[in-house]
């Protein structure tokens, strides 16, 4: 297991509720206005390097971040949407760069039980329940803007009991900050006022080589991980773990995402690419290595750490090249991949797996790291 080797940020959790305070030196800007009139901003964390993250509190999105390559040429390697209006309308096919919850990933058949008690959510994918559901989910709600700083931002949101169907009121914050390293954290916190469950995880696609790169087969991966989750072609676990060793998922020792074209790539359900979880092996919630992914040609390396058991891999699969991404560009199949850190999918159905359940009095905390920085 590999531990974190970039410096480690010491963060105070902030309150979960509680005044706005804008520091001196914050970059906050209207961003757009939602279809209801709500206004969207936008906060920019910067560090002495000249890397900025940009996020808007509609869905806590990460919209850009501004790295350099080798030759000094900064990029934003982080796809999104043009405009508010583009990510009301089209977000529910992306889930561009936001806070995906109540619960990131696939909920089988829209129920589970607490404590004896069957919940019924609102089924987004066929019967089953997708993201925290169609409209109902995280990404797609306006935030408040916390706390703001010149190199950190606090956005909160307050999920009402009933949201999509999942009980008790929950209150959410997830606090950005980035580092003079280059390291961007993202914390989250939440409480509950009845039991619940609760899998969050952050959903930006990134492309290394540019948010116009083109397709990531070129792009090396690299996953501390020698297994996967076995799935059904819903996406749904069938109740065991595989070992990587000898397929097309094994990453253990870093390798192209594909070959020319996306060849090597499984298939699942008709579609070619990663769309799996991969297990984690954690210890008493530490901060561990989950991946890392590089462009050879730009120098640009991003090392994902987390303190979740597992990490969820997607090379925009069903990107279906109809629409154009803030780059300017229309985004196509396999052009972005997100290194998605959480639970595993449908562990509300499954005892045998780290367990999702919040209860009231308890504190969920959950950290990833996403370390930008230049390599060979």
């Amino acid at each position: 297991m590999i531990r974190i080797a970039v410096t480690t940020l010491a963060i105070v959790w902030p309150a979960i509720a509680g005044a706005s305070v804008i520091a001196p030196g914050a970059e906050v800007a209207p961003y757009g206005t939602m279809s209801d009139g709500r206004p969207v901003q936008q906060v920019t964390l910067r560090n002495a390097e000249g890397m900025a993250v940009r996020i808007i509190t509609l869905g806590a999105i990460i919209t850009a971040v501004e790295v350099a390559d080798d030759q000094g040429q900064v990029e934003n390697v982080a796809l999104g949407l043009p405009d508010v209006a583009t990510y009301e309308a089209h977000n529910s096919d992306y889930y561009f760069g936001g806070v995906v919850g109540r619960f990131a990933g696939r909920i089988a058949n829209a129920r589970f039980a607490i404590d004896g008690e069957e919940v019924r959510l609102t089924p987004n994918l066929g019967p089953h329940a997708l993201h925290g559901g169609a409209g109902g989910g995280t990404i797609f709600k306006l935030w408040e803007l916390r706390q703001a700083g010149p190199a950190h931002a606090v956005l909160a949101y307050t999920s009402p009991a009933q949201e999509q169907g999942f009980p008790g009121e929950l209150a959410i914050s997830v606090t950005y900050n980035l580092t003079e390293e280059g390291a961007l954290f993202i914390d989250y916190a939440a409480t509950t006022d009845a039991p619940t469950v609760l899998n969050l995880t952050n959903h930006s696609y990134f492309n290394l080589a540019g948010a116009d790169g083109g397709p990531v087969y070129g792009h090396t991966l690299r996953i501390f991980s020698d297994r996967i989750l076995a799935t059904n072609d819903a996406g749904l676990p069938t109740g065991g773990f595989e070992p990587v060793a000898g397929t097309a998922f094994d990453f253990r020792e870093g390798r192209p995402v594909a070959g020319p074209g996306g060849q090597g790539m499984p298939v699942n359900d008709g579609v070619s690419g990663y769309n799996h979880s991969w297990m984690i092996e954690q210890r008493d919630d530490e901060l561990v290595a989950a991946a890392r992914l590089a462009d050879p040609e730009s120098g640009r390396v991003m090392d994902v750490f987390t303190t979740e058991p597992s990490i969820h891999v997607y090379v925009a699969n069903y990107f279906a090249g109809d629409q154009v991404g803030a780059a300017g560009v229309p985004l196509a199949p396999h052009t972005g991949i997100a290194l998605e850190t959480q639970h595993l999918p449908d562990s509300p159905n499954r005892a045998d797996f780290p367990s999702t359940l919040l209860r009231s009095g308890e504190t969920f905390r959950s950290r990833t790291v996403y370390h930008f920085h230049l390599g060979r």
